[in-house]
């Protein structure tokens, strides 16, 4: 499918919009899943460690599958996709209403509600890339704020709701919610040139005429002249007998000529058949192994093998205190009537903030963005190993408001990515990069859980996190510096469309 230049505006626009609410409504209650959590502790009485995979299965499984949703979005198109994961996402949360244990938790809301955003982030972010250039980095921070949004309203939402009508309430509220994902997926038109030539075959109609099954009219000539051929024989021979046994003759010799033609024409279709499975087993194994070449192609660049090492840290140390925060405060003991408002909340409004601010200065030429967000990493890190320290709601506020502001490097990490693989290899790469981050954010909060099971206190668990985040972003600011990439260049040739990262003197 040949695409037209992006417009950077018009429909891209309402696209932006539909994209914006979209994720606000798929990624609110997952995001917002703390609330949930201290609820599903009290209700079914697991431990931290295993109540915490229901949150890291629905925010980890859809980027888990990345690959498999980059498929589905480039396979059947945006719309289609939106519209399917809008069922999947309100049918899960749905479910998870008649929950009777934790494990039936990890499948109606892990995995069903995971995977159908998965879908719609995939699909809200191509599409926005295909109908955005100049301004893509503004196009993507400001769908990426939907979910930040969503857990900053979400979070209040749904314990308002738990108060009002209780936690299965509140499940079947929020299902109903999702429902309006169907109406923005409707509005994602496709944006496919009008005079684009017409779609390239398939494998299937790429093979050669030879091995199709069969041609019906060629085969019909060949029966009819080698029926007529053994007739004309037949009659030739028969001229001195009879009429009536001419006749009878004639009749046996055409009717056995039939049958030896049908045996053949059997075996032909036979051939033909087996041909046409070799050729296109042939092809399809060609295609497996043009994407893994594509892929190993990919991890040659130095940039992209230590990007996608930092998405996989980052989202281990990163992803828990969005989980766990609620939970953080009162295991430090911290009275409810301080709460001016939930930790939840203040991590959503600030991921917000961060999004967009940092969308803002991806379009800016004198702004490196993989600088930028190795230097979030960083920030990350610290600010992580301060949490332990935290002994008020006034701390714990502010390194809730520094880490949401800092996690707001998700609207870049497209931007970094198309920069490092070109906008073709967009899809592929993105896949591979969203898989990490997606076990990353599965592994996470348990990790963290198991270690306040173990030690019965998250100090440990924060400085582990904080190291998993610094060394992924020191990881990655090595790989970006100029002496390595002059080094690596020298020995071996980055792929077409590829974008070297330098120093610049305005970086």
């Amino acid at each position: 499918m040949v695409f037209q230049k992006p417009p950077d505006g018009g429909w891209g626009w309402v696209i932006v919009v539909v994209s914006f609410i979209t994720q606000f409504l798929c990624y609110g209650s997952p995001l917002a899943v703390g609330v949930l959590y201290l609820e599903w502790l009290d209700t079914f009485g697991e431990g931290k460690g295993k109540t915490a995979w229901v949150g890291s299965l629905a925010n980890g499984i859809g980027l888990l599958a990345s690959p498999v949703c980059s498929i589905c979005v480039s396979s059947f198109g945006a719309r289609p996709v939106t519209i399917f994961s809008g069922f999947m996402v309100a049918g899960g949360l749905m479910m998870s209403s008649f929950a009777p244990n934790i494990y039936f938790l990890y499948i109606s809301y892990g995995i069903i509600v995971g995977l159908g955003c998965g879908l719609l982030y995939t699909a809200t972010v191509t599409i926005t890339c295909h109908y955005f250039d100049k301004r893509r980095g503004l196009a993507l921070g400001l769908i990426s704020t939907g979910s930040s949004v969503g857990l900053f309203i979400y979070a209040a939402l749904q314990r308002e709701l738990i108060d009002l009508y209780g936690l299965d309430g509140c499940l079947l509220i929020v299902g109903a919610l999702s429902l309006n994902i169907l109406a923005c997926g409707s509005l994602m038109r496709p944006l496919e040139s009008s005079d684009s030539p017409p779609p390239e075959k398939t494998c299937v109609d790429k093979v050669p005429d030879q091995y199709f099954v069969y041609h019906e009219k060629e085969k019909t000539v060949e029966e009819n002249i080698s029926i007529l051929e053994k007739g004309y024989v037949v009659e030739k021979s028969a001229n001195n007998m009879p009429d009536y046994k001419q006749d009878s003759i004639l009749n046996k010799n055409v009717l056995s000529s039939i049958n030896v033609n049908e045996k053949d024409t059997y075996k032909k279709k036979v051939v033909e058949q087996t041909n046409f499975c070799k050729q296109l087993a042939k092809r399809k194994w060609q295609l497996y192994l043009n994407y893994w070449e594509e892929t190993m192609v990919l991890f040659k660049n130095k940039v992209f093998s230590a990007l996608f090492v930092a998405i996989l840290l980052f989202d281990i140390g990163g992803f828990p205190p969005s989980l766990l925060m609620e939970d953080v405060a009162r295991s430090a003991h911290i009275n409810e009537d301080d709460y001016r408002m939930p930790l939840i909340s203040i991590i959503g409004i600030m991921t917000a903030v961060g999004k967009l601010t940092l969308g803002i200065l991806a379009d800016f030429k004198w702004v490196n963005t993989l600088y930028l967000y190795v230097t979030t990493l960083l920030m990350t890190g610290v600010a992580l190993f301060a949490i332990p320290f935290a002994k008020s709601y006034l701390t714990l506020a502010m390194l809730s408001g520094t880490l949401g502001f800092l996690t707001g490097n998700w609207s870049i990490f497209p931007y970094v990515t198309t920069k490092t693989v070109g906008i073709e290899k967009l899809t592929h790469a993105y896949g591979i990069l969203m898989f990490f981050a997606g076990l990353g954010n599965s592994l996470g909060p348990p990790i963290v859980g198991w270690f306040y099971d173990w030690t019965q206190e998250y100090n440990t668990a924060f400085y582990f996190s904080g190291f998993c985040v610094l060394l992924g972003g020191f990881l990655l600011l090595l790989a970006a510096l100029p002496c390595w990439n002059a080094c690596t260049n020298q020995s071996s040739k980055l792929p077409p469309n590829a974008y070297t990262y330098k120093v610049a003197s305005s970086a």
